[in-house]
């Protein structure tokens, strides 16, 4: 049996589902990510473009720097996705957006040098 993973944002109004297991689960340190978010790292699962499907509504689109769009739920405000050039045919979902966000355990961590100090983790990679 596939796996299935569905979440969205906090009013519900977006809703998605991706089925398989993910390309990766890892902490992004960069000030984009911090400024997008409000968080001090984010934490993203990846996954290629053809295991995702948005199951109820459709997420706004902001242009966050070049080559780099975030979705985000145009009602409640909830940051949901990341779409990049760097990871060309991927959809990246925020941890938090999912129903069981304890399904996934991050492996790595990207961007270490915009760490803030206090977050820096412990392993580089």
């Amino acid at each position: 049996m596939t796996q299935e993973h569905r979440g969205g944002c906090r009013c519900g109004a977006v809703r998605y589902r991706c089925t398989g297991e993910p390309e990766f689960v890892a902490n992004c340190h960069c000030e984009d990510c911090r400024r997008s978010t409000g968080a001090a790292f984010s934490t993203w699962v990846a996954w290629s473009d053809s295991q995702v499907e948005i199951v109820a509504g459709t997420p706004a689109v902001h242009a966050s720097s070049e080559g780099v769009q975030r979705g985000f739920c145009r009602t409640c405000g909830t940051p949901l996705s990341y779409l990049g050039a760097k990871w060309a045919g991927e959809t990246h979902f925020l941890i938090g957006t999912y129903d069981r966000p304890g399904a996934f355990t991050p492996h790595g961590d990207a961007f270490t040098a915009e760490a803030l100090a206090w977050a820096k983790p412990k392993r580089e990679s």
